[in-house]
């Protein structure tokens, strides 16, 4: 039965070495540096400022949620030889696939407006220039870059290194501040509770970190790296999915644990990108806030770059349009996109770190949508027919369709009502 669905006997398909699966592996890394922009900073900041160690325990649902998603996406990508939403269209009709298509749009189009935000914040910490002077910089930079050739690989490493240096800049901290102290960090860990008013800080963390559109649009860049359906058999999207969930939380974690070791106990709030720059201040002095600036500015430029592009293919697919990067409507799209997050963000008077919240609270729209459809194709007979059911991974998908549907359905009632 195997063989009849697959082409091939998958008990038969060695695992790949360490070192062939880092040549397999590749879009989970691409959507971990998608997924660590200025909201995830920003709404990990926040978290550990305003609750100290309290919400650490948010990391094993984002952990949960985030594999299971990424290697749902995979599996029903491999089995059916479609990415998911061209999946949707093919068993549950075109209307279906344009609904998800579009949910899954708006959701990363709110993540747009908190990369252009975050571009200027950064620019604001860097040059001390106004933040939407310096975000316009950064847009006609993106600009002339997004229809030049063969440089996008070239900025692409020049913000790796600048998210390196968040990250080394971090882990720095939290040494030289003589790391979180066990017991609360242990208490944070497991006991599970929300503080009063953490809510909407939890579902804009959860639904940042913990996106189905990393899975979903994963499958879109398997095929750019031309997977196989091997590969959901030799360990290569295991890793990858692994290699995603584990670099975001790696990243995320240490922002959260900064923030209650150094912002929370003087009780310092997040309201400004300054406020953000104070966590590095115990290692780095007057270099925190040009530090912090380049990470914000890094970390927007790239998220700006792949998310903007990530949310005109999902659209597309849910149109049955064309979903190459290099096509017209794909790229013209994008440029649209950025200019209506320029008007958006600029029309907004608080600050920008307070929009960056609220665009990444906004991106929980589209999660609850998506994963219904990916969890009904996880039940599927004819998907996995001839193969062993996935029970463990169908169980979690239900699971986390639950968890993602009922704290966004509370966390957002509970806000209407005040």
């Amino acid at each position: 039965m195997y063989i009849d669905k697959l082409g091939f006997d998958p008990d038969t398909v060695p695992t790949l070495s360490f070192g062939e699966l880092l040549k397999r592996i590749g879009p989970g890394i691409i959507l971990t540096g998608v997924v660590i922009g200025p909201g995830a900073i920003t709404t990990a900041s926040m978290l550990g400022a305003n609750y100290g160690y309290q919400m650490l325990w948010l990391f094993i649902p984002i952990f949960i949620m985030g594999i299971t998603f990424m290697l749902s996406c995979y599996r029903i990508c491999m089995l059916t030889g479609m990415p998911i939403i061209h999946a949707i269209r093919h068993y549950y009709g075109k209307g279906a696939a344009a609904f998800v298509g579009i949910c899954l749009f708006f959701s990363c189009l709110f993540f747009t407006f908190g990369n252009i935000s975050g571009s200027g914040a950064g620019m604001n910490l860097i040059f001390g220039i106004n933040w939407k002077v310096g975000a316009l910089i950064m847009i006609a930079i993106l600009l002339l870059m997004y229809f030049s050739k063969n440089t996008y690989s070239k900025v692409e490493k020049g913000v790796l290194l600048c998210i390196m240096g968040m990250i080394i800049a971090f882990y720095a901290t939290l040494i030289a501040s003589g790391g979180p102290a066990a017991g609360p960090f242990f208490t944070g860990i497991t006991h599970w509770q929300f503080p009063q008013g953490s809510l909407l800080h939890s579902l804009a963390f959860i639904s940042t970190h913990a996106a189905i559109t990393a899975g979903v649009y994963g499958t879109y860049l398997g095929a750019e790296k031309k997977w196989k359906k091997e590969d959901l058999f030799n360990g290569t999207m295991f890793a990858d999915g692994i290699a995603h969930v584990i670099t975001v939380i790696l990243i995320s974690g240490a922002i959260v644990t900064v923030g209650a070791i150094v912002l929370h106990p003087a009780g310092l709030k997040i309201k400004a990108p300054a406020q953000m720059a104070a966590m590095l201040k115990p290692v780095l002095g007057t270099f925190a806030n040009p530090v912090m600036g380049l990470a914000l500015l890094g970390a927007a430029f790239s998220s700006l770059l792949g998310n903007t592009q990530r949310g005109v293919v999902l659209l597309n697919a849910g149109m049955d349009w064309s979903v190459g990067l290099e096509s017209k409507r794909v790229r013209w799209t994008c440029v649209a996109c950025i200019l209506f997050g320029v008007i958006v963000c600029f029309a907004y008077s608080g600050s920008p770190t307070q929009l960056i919240f609220l665009a990444n609270l906004a991106t929980s729209i589209g999660t609850p949508t998506a994963v219904f459809f990916v969890t009904l194709l996880m039940w599927r007979k004819d998907i996995n027919a001839g193969m062993r059911a996935p029970r463990l991974l169908q169980v979690s998908m239900t699971v986390c369709y639950i968890f993602a549907t009922a704290i966004t359905i509370f966390a957002l009632a509970n806000k209407l009502l005040k």
